[in-house]
């Protein structure tokens, strides 16, 4: 009898259970139902979208799949060699070396050698481990108060507090202390996050001059010279233009113009932070060498300029009235950025064609130098999509005295190219404000991936250089570049430009 109530029961619990699922479905059916119709008229009666009004409801999957279609191609689709802007091979190149240093890898190599590929020259006989002389990179600025010697030939190149978020910047602060790289702020100024690591630093001024600016972006020279008196402060680099946007000053969009961020920088707080297209003092040649040297008097430090190069007239003019006044009113150095460079926010007419890619810019701009008598004076930095040791490698080869990179460094802090950097969204936290984001970048592990990324770079340029037949990087030439041409063949970079015999 007992037996026979609990199976009465659970069979009446089970026809409640089958009722009760029975009510939700329905129920759901009906909401979906109603989603759809309110959809369908939504659609059909808009005007905006030409595909939704004669494709009610199934036009609004066409904007869902072209928004997942990108995801979809990195992870699936899209093979190891053939994302832009930077590959699968790249970053995964990155991200393991972040985690693990030097590495190796079997069986053979996937490159595919098309025209205008660079290899390189090994030497016959190279040296033996422990016969190679030590490397000491360039000295700059002998001329200035505190001339800054660096202790890497491959540094941490421009990002700003603000471009990228506070996790982000003390994780690359800390990385370029253990890595013994300098770190480049970017020009939204400094920021305690960039001087919390105790590293080298190179304060970027921008057009805006953020951190040392008057209202009309002119250069306050107090602020400059308070900033400068922080020791870890060790060369000026004036912003001209930067690959990404050149002819156009800097952009900060005010979804990422917080409250720490407009007081740093100087400026109104939720408000789109719009650099000026040049210095408000350098309209011409003479008038960026005054700059150049009342920067550098003020502050005692190296001074530079960074630019991407388009017309090369201004780039002769500049070295003529240099030569004019003679070598000590040279900049310290230059940096140049290719014009498919890095940037958190540029509009897509200058992003895509603006400028000279540092592939031509580099060698272009070394033997402007060098045919002025120069190239001994100043001192060359190559940025600008260098983010392998062979592509680090080829700026040696082309006549660079360092290198240092951006988005390199992102991948090394997690990146994964998502392309939300202008959208306050960055899934990593690298490029956001957004505190829930920043959650996921924790700045002691990242701090370490930097410092093994800056070792491995190192190490596997100066391999390259060995196998070459010379210590270090500053010792490659042109003959050490082979670029392979439309045949198939093969010739040295010295050959392809017969006229451009780098000083190193």
């Amino acid at each position: 009898m007992t037996s026979q109530i609990a199976l009465t029961n659970i069979g009446e619990l089970a026809r409640a259970g089958l009722s009760l699922f029975a009510v939700l479905f329905v129920s759901l059916l009906a909401l979906l139902i109603l989603a759809v119709l309110v959809m369908f008229i939504i659609d059909i009666t808009q005007s905006k979208n030409s595909v939704r009004r004669n494709f009610p409801v199934l036009g609004r999957f066409r904007a869902l799949f072209a928004h997942l279609g990108e995801f979809f191609r990195q992870y699936f689709f899209a093979q190891d060699r053939e994302e832009m802007p930077f590959n699968r091979a790249e970053r995964s190149w990155i991200d393991r070396v972040s985690k693990q240093g030097s590495e190796t890898v079997p069986f053979g190599s996937t490159r595919n050698l098309t025209p205008g590929s660079v290899i390189f020259a090994n030497g016959m006989f190279p040296k033996l481990e422990g016969e190679h002389a030590l490397h000491i990179p360039k000295l700059i600025g002998a001329g200035a108060k505190q001339p800054y010697q660096p202790k890497s030939f491959f540094n941490i190149s421009a990002m700003s507090f603000g471009s990228l978020s506070a996790p982000a910047v003390r994780a690359l602060s800390h990385g370029a202390a253990m890595g013994k790289c300098w770190l480049n702020t970017g020009e939204g100024g400094v920021s305690p996050y960039h001087l919390e690591g105790g590293c080298d630093i190179v304060y970027q001024l921008g057009t805006g001059k953020f951190g040392a600016r008057n209202d009309d972006s002119s250069l306050n020279k107090d602020k400059l010279r308070e900033v400068c008196a922080n020791p870890n402060i060790k060369m000026i680099e004036l912003k001209l233009s930067q690959g990404a946007k050149p002819g156009k000053g800097g952009i900060l969009p005010a979804a990422k113009v917080t409250a720490e961020i407009a007081k740093i920088r100087g400026i109104p707080q939720g408000q789109d932070a719009i650099s000026p297209n040049r210095h408000v003092e350098a309209a011409n040649p003479d008038e960026l060498l005054d700059l150049i040297g009342r920067v550098r008097e003020i502050s005692g430090r190296p001074t530079g300029i960074k630019l991407a190069i388009g017309d090369m007239r201004p780039l002769h003019e500049f070295i003529a009235a240099i030569k004019k006044r003679g070598a000590d009113a040279a900049p310290d150095f230059i940096t140049l950025d290719g014009g498919d460079g890095g940037t958190g926010a540029a509009p897509m007419p200058l992003l895509d064609n603006m400028g000279l890619t540092i592939r031509e810019s580099l060698p272009v701009a070394v033997d402007a130098l060098t045919a002025a008598g120069l190239r001994g004076r100043i001192r060359i930095i190559a940025t600008g999509k260098l983010i392998t040791p062979a592509e680090v490698a080829w700026a040696f080869c082309a006549g660079a005295d360092f290198v240092s990179s951006a988005r390199g460094f992102m991948f090394a802090l997690g990146c994964i190219q998502a392309l939300r950097c202008n959208q306050n969204t960055c899934p990593t936290g690298i490029t956001t404000h957004n505190k829930r984001l920043q959650r996921g970048l924790n700045p002691e592990n990242k701090a370490e991936r930097v410092r093994k990324f800056v070792k491995t770079m190192g190490y596997e340029v100066e391999m390259i250089a060995h196998s070459c037949g010379v210590d270090h990087p500053n010792q490659l030439t042109r003959d050490h570049a082979l670029i392979v041409g439309t045949t198939g063949h093969s010739k040295p970079m010295s050959k392809i430009w017969p006229n451009m015999k780098a000083e190193k």
